[in-house]
């Protein structure tokens, strides 16, 4: 059975219902809208195939036709039942940490992680195991937590994927980290084109083939079912060469291809194209499903996605506010409002993302990673549903589709929700620190908005664990003298710390004297352990405390990056800090794409209405991340020489 709509006048403008977009329709080409980065088929119908009758789920409401929303499908690594459907591929968590600065903890990764499930997301590309021990914990422990863990009426549990190089040693990581998970995926790449394999892998077109083919068949070897390859700079690659490497891939045992635009230099009609030849030109490609990874150089990832898409891809790689390395990846939210608003001029494809959670995903993003979003941003923007033109209020007032092609309600932007006020979920000790906060605030500003207690709100809820907290703080500065500042410190043990300091203003000399008493600390902490080690002789204590002394320089973190911002109007508004800092050689990880080590950067944000305690808090919450990721790198170590020393 199948549902035909036929049009005799072109100009006449339709839509289908939501329910329909999984069934056989067939639409004359001049009922669609034309655009230029579109390639519609050749034959005069576009045609979706289905393998069912149309159900009956209408319901007739006020004169409007409604239905119901379709499940989401079953999960088959290489197939998806329902060719409508198209799966969202998260790397927030993955190409999104590679953005400088934009360094998560482990504990962080996983409150996000969590979030993307709820938001609905397919597959969670977790992270690189093979980049650092860090990160292969991190990922595992989203493995287990959030890989086995249903939500939704639908029960619905992510696939959880790890990045790996066309090698061993990346593939054992990947698989250790993921295994753990219901859906484990490893994805792996290799490049393509001919620029990447003569200057960078310096290999022939036959060795890359080779190495394609045998590493995808080691992953399944290891017992992985659901493969992901991709060839990197695809874009840039020689058409026959690419459908014959992803030949070879599918023979070996991959599920899902992957077509990146590595460098974003594709424009949507290309990029759809080149969609649509791997559809059609590679032998064996009805035995996987076409993935798109569109990189934003040129501002044209969300469009290049959508026209991949329309040509065949049935999953799409995005991150949450199109953070990534250099300008960023496809936007989650653009991608999936696109498809949202648009259903009907892109043949009916649909999500199962619960757009109801993407302004909750974009804040949590934002505060983890310290990368803000900008104001006029898409979707989640401060001004995407600002109005400041009087002919825009006025059509705003008379009704609101006169301006506004989305409503703010159906991505999560109410000022209450079932999850609770703002849309924040806190209780207990954090939601008595941020009342204390918030009672601070109330006895100095006489109005209180509502961008203030987000302000409050973010600066608890969304901060790395506790290691130092600030107690208080006190600083002089103008033009009679020196600028000092006094600052005490509680450690995570309940030890306090006081520190005195002078420095060229008032945020420059708490930094300093912030400092000294984390070094100290660590000072103390690792006299300590070299006075155990070395016993009683002083010898031996004094060479071990000497190696402490160069530690001590070594670990001295530096600002990279300072930035400040006021929530509101007015010259009592709380101010919100966001800071940049670097620790030594130490702090690495590798680059997945370039192999390169490198120096890891962290970030931290605080808000106050004074802006030296602002400063502090955020440069304290950096502090934290920095220290946490050295934590978790000691531990992971020790973890690594116990397993060995067992073995």
């Amino acid at each position: 059975m199948a549902l035909s709509l036929a049009f005799s006048n072109p100009s006449k403008s339709f839509s289908l219902p939501s329910c329909v977009h999984h069934h056989h329709v067939s639409i004359p080409r001049s009922a669609l809208l034309t655009n230029p980065w579109l390639s519609p088929p050749s034959s005069r119908f576009f045609s979706i195939p289905s393998p069912s009758p149309l159900p009956k789920p209408w319901s007739r409401s006020g004169g409007a036709l409604k239905c119901s929303l379709p499940s989401r499908p079953q999960y088959i690594p290489n197939h998806i039942p329902d060719p409508n459907y198209v799966r969202i591929f998260d790397t927030t968590l993955r190409d999104g940490e590679q953005s400088p600065g934009a360094t998560m903890t482990s504990n962080e990764k996983l409150v996000i992680a969590r979030h993307l499930s709820r938001l609905g997301v397919d597959i969670i590309e977790a992270g690189f195991p093979a980049s650092s021990p860090d990160d292969l914990d991190a990922v595992r422990s989203i493995a287990i937590e959030v890989g086995n863990q249903p939500v939704g009426e639908d029960g619905h549990v992510p696939v959880i994927c790890g990045l790996a190089r066309c090698n061993k040693k990346d593939i054992d990581a990947a698989w250790e980290a993921v295994r753990h998970a219901k859906k484990p995926r490893v994805h792996t790449f290799i490049a393509t084109s001919e620029i990447h394999m003569q200057h960078k892998l310096r290999k022939t077109r036959e060795e890359v083939v080779n190495i394609a083919r045998e590493m995808v068949a080691y992953a399944r070897s290891l017992g992985c079912q659901d493969i992901e390859f991709s060839p990197e700079d695809a874009g840039r690659s020689d058409r026959e060469f690419l459908y014959h490497v992803l030949e070879e891939v599918i023979k070996a045992g991959a599920t899902t291809l992957n077509i990146p635009d590595t460098v974003g230099y594709t424009l949507p009609s290309e990029f759809g194209k080149l969609i649509a030849d791997i559809k059609a030109n590679t032998p064996g490609i009805e035995n996987a499903i076409i993935s798109t990874h569109c990189q934003n150089d040129l501002g044209l990832a969300t469009a290049n996605t959508l026209a991949g898409a329309y040509a065949g891809a049935r999953q799409l790689e995005v991150t949450v506010n199109g953070i990534g390395e250099r300008a960023g990846n496809a936007s989650l939210e653009e991608v999936v409002v696109a498809m949202k608003c648009r259903q009907e001029l892109l043949g009916g494809l649909y999500t199962r993302i619960n757009t109801k959670h993407i302004v909750m995903a974009s804040k949590m993003v934002a505060e983890h990673t310290g990368l803000h979003v900008q104001p006029h941003k898409a979707i989640v923007g401060a001004n995407a549903f600002a109005h400041e033109s009087g002919i825009h209020q006025d059509g705003m007032l008379k009704h609101k589709g006169t301006y506004e092609i989305i409503s703010p309600e159906d991505i999560g932007l109410s000022r209450s929700s079932e999850s609770g006020i703002f849309g924040y979920d806190i209780g207990g000790k954090e939601l008595d620190d941020v009342f204390k906060r918030f009672k601070e605030v109330a006895e100095k500003k006489k109005r209180i908005s509502d961008e203030d207690l987000e302000a409050l709100m973010s600066d608890e809820i969304f901060q790395p664990p506790v290691i130092w907290s600030l107690a208080e703080l006190q600083a002089t500065c103008g033009t009679l003298g020196l600028s000092t500042a006094t600052v005490k410190l509680v450690s995570s043990d309940g030890e306090e710390k006081i520190a005195c300091s002078i420095g060229t203003g008032p945020v420059d000399a708490a930094y300093k004297a912030i400092d000294s008493i984390v070094q100290g600390k660590k000072l103390l902490d690792m006299y300590r352990e070299r006075k155990e080690e070395a016993g009683s002789s002083q010898t031996a204590l004094l060479l071990s405390t000497s190696s402490v002394r160069h530690n001590i320089i070594t670990v001295h973190a530096v600002l990279r990056e300072y930035a400040m911002n006021a929530v509101t109007e007015g010259i009592d508004a709380i101010a919100t800090t966001r800071v940049v800092i670097r620790g030594d050689d130490n702090y690495t990880s590798t680059h997945a794409l370039t192999g390169e080590t490198m120096r890891r950067a962290f970030s931290g944000s605080g808000a106050s209405m004074d802006i030296v305690v602002s400063s502090v808090r955020a440069y304290i919450s950096a502090l934290n991340k920095m220290l946490g990721f050295v934590s978790a790198m000691k531990a992971s170590k020790e973890n690594t020489e116990k397993q060995n020393i067992s073995h």
